[in-house]
């Protein structure tokens, strides 16, 4: 499967851009004046192969992981936070919830490898149990090579189940405590950049447990130095990633093999994206950043990147709360794009 997925993502044709602008630049309005919005409109009808846009229904995936890296004391808050907040997810009392229900987006949870045994059956919880938790990966990898393989067939199915149920745009969305270890430790290993510069406090680390992280991190790299070399896509993530996190580069991989677009949330689906677009380039084409990380290093992560998100609001929560924010925006390039009138409809002088 994810072969044949990877085998379906083409790049989007450049022409529909050009046909895109024109349309937006007959419309009633001074030519690029509404900005990004007609950036995004661009791009939307790209994906939609010159037809008319259309990004609703919405849904977010909000995927939920354990790290056995957890245990280096990376993070403020012990494990059991992943569980309790996978239960505050389900019982509607979490930002994402909230932000879902205020932008009119379906919201799914996925327990892709929480420590413990499998949580109650609930209409909004999807089982995708592969373990529970990672191995620490700073003396051994966090995955073997076949779990990581269906963490992303996982995340490329729901993808496929998405697209059947009606679902015209997907958004990314996490949870998992300690998981900007794993996170930081990706973007190092696929962009080449130090942890010593990118790691940052995650859940409000002090600076010296942010330097003692990187160290970790640092620590992890080295140990898996033949792995980083060596630049197999699969491997790094198998090596350093997590089930949350390779379940959501599979969620990537999946919408654009179906040619639908995919809103990148933050800092660690970031790290999603990194790993998707390692295994096949081409999957930059159907994605969208929705915001600018708090976290220190994420701008640099952005720059090696070469992307600009929509928004830059000093959110660091990850769940998918930016990604809900973000999809509204994308909503509104598509009604601009579809229902604007242009000069002649209007009865409005164009410009000389």
């Amino acid at each position: 499967m994810l072969a044949t997925t990877i085998s379906n993502i083409q790049p989007v044709d450049k022409k529909y851009l050009q046909i895109a602008q024109a349309r937006l630049d007959s419309q009633a309005k001074p030519r690029g004046s509404l900005g990004t919005l007609e950036y995004l409109a661009c791009r939307l009808v790209a994906i939609a192969q010159g037809k008319p846009p259309v990004i609703d229904p919405a849904r977010i995936y909000t995927c939920a992981g354990d790290h056995g890296v957890a245990a280096q004391q990376v993070s403020l808050f012990p494990q059991e936070v992943t569980r309790q907040m996978v239960h505050n997810f389900l019982n509607q009392g979490a930002a994402i919830n909230i932000l879902a229900q205020t932008s009119h987006i379906d919201l799914k949870v996925v327990d892709t490898g929480c420590l413990g045994d499998p949580f109650p059956a609930h209409e909004h919880l999807l089982h995708l149990k592969i373990a529970s938790g990672t191995k620490d990966f700073s003396h051994g990898p966090a995955m073997t090579k076949e779990q990581c393989k269906k963490a992303l067939t996982n995340g490329v199915l729901l993808a496929q189940n998405a697209v059947k149920e009606g679902m015209r745009v997907l958004g990314t969305g996490e949870m998992g405590i300690a998981n900007t270890t794993p996170a930081t430790a990706l973007f190092c290993a696929y962009l080449g950049l130090d942890p010593m510069e990118i790691t940052g406090p995650g859940t409000g680390l002090a600076a010296a447990n942010v330097n003692h992280k990187a160290h970790v991190i640092q620590k992890a790299l080295d140990f898996h130095a033949q792995i980083v070399a060596d630049q197999d896509p699969v491997d790094i993530l198998a090596t350093l990633g997590g089930f949350e996190i390779a379940t959501l580069a599979g969620v990537i991989l999946g919408s654009a093999s179906l040619s639908i677009p995919v809103v990148i949330d933050g800092f660690i689906s970031t790290s999603a994206y990194v790993a998707a677009k390692a295994i096949c380039p081409q999957v930059q084409d159907y994605a969208f950043f929705a915001h600018v990380s708090a976290e220190p290093g994420f701008k640099k992560i952005l720059a090696a990147l070469g992307e600009k998100p929509l928004l830059d609001l000093g959110l660091r929560l990850g769940e998918g709360t930016g990604a809900a924010l973000a999809i509204f925006l994308l909503r509104s390039a598509v009604n601009i794009y579809n229902d604007m009138a242009t000069f002649t409809e209007a009865g409005v002088h164009d410009a000389k």
